[in-house]
């Protein structure tokens, strides 16, 4: 039986970018569930389960209050980016009037614009208004920086429904404020998952702005904890090891549970818009 060249070149490459993601992960649950004094290889499993590791990592790291703060910053961000983002793009995506085409150009290139670079104006305007370690105040900023890629997606994904849906709706009596979250709104599952999951990750696991505007210890998310417990546990590689994977279970649920709509709906927002 002949082998075709092509399919097995695609499937080495997949191998090999699969290896990329799946080896450290693997390295990182090995070395979360050996005891300390366990000197065996990285790449060995271990013959038991030590689980003491996480409860330590938990403990010491606060990781408790940290997963509370970081579960409410990404509900509330999540929420007012999904509703901004699909009331924002329903217009541009309706309407291709030059000022509707200017401003998702607009949109667009603001992803490209590190974050960081209006860092230290954006410091000063949160300790003026009294944002510093508040709940609202970074989940402002993140809804902020992740509005831009929501936005895209939506547009896209909205273009490639029918007009006539609006129609319809409109005959019937229905106002443009019901049309769109009692008709359109509905069928948008796809690139909401595609939205919740991309921008989610990046809310989770935010750091460069977490660690600046979230510094009182009640305060802090997941990633500033984790960072400070890495620091100064150095030495104890097993609990960061435990703790780091907690953080990233709760994205790996999420893309699981929502895996079904995260390609379709990123491929039909990214198409046409």
């Amino acid at each position: 039986m002949k082998t075709d060249p092509k399919k097995f070149l695609r499937l080495s490459a997949l191998f090999m970018v699969m290896s990329l993601y799946a080896v450290p992960f693997y390295i990182l649950l090995t070395t979360s569930l050996k005891n300390q004094s366990d000197l065996s290889s990285k790449w060995a499993f271990p013959g038991y389960l030590y689980t003491d590791n996480f409860a330590m990592a938990w403990q010491n790291a606060h990781l408790g209050r940290a997963f509370l703060n970081n579960t409410i910053i990404l509900v509330c961000a999540l929420a007012l980016l999904i509703v901004l983002g699909a009331a924002a793009a329903y217009p541009l995506a309706r309407y291709q009037t030059k000022w509707n085409r200017f401003i998702y150009v607009f949109f667009v290139a603001a992803m490209i614009v590190p974050p960081l670079t209006i860092l230290v104006p954006l410091y000063k305007i949160y300790v003026a208004i009294h944002a510093m370690d508040t709940y609202w105040g970074i989940v402002l900023i993140d809804v902020t920086f992740q509005l831009p890629t929501a936005i895209f997606l939506y547009t896209g994904f909205i273009g490639t429904l029918p007009k006539e849906l609006d129609e319809a709706a409109l005959l019937d009596g229905c106002s443009r404020f019901s049309v769109f979250f009692r008709v359109l709104f509905p069928l948008l599952k796809p690139v909401t998952a595609s939205v919740a999951i991309m921008s989610g990750v990046n809310i989770w696991n935010d750091y460069q702005f977490s660690v600046f505007f979230m510094q009182q210890t009640q305060m802090k998310t997941f990633t500033v904890s984790l960072a400070g417990f890495f620091s100064a546990n150095a030495n104890h590689i097993s609990w960061v090891a435990a703790g780091s994977l907690l953080g990233s279970l709760p994205v790996i649920a999420a893309y699981l549970l929502l895996q079904k709509y995260f390609v379709s709906g990123l491929s039909a927002g990214a198409v046409k818009g």
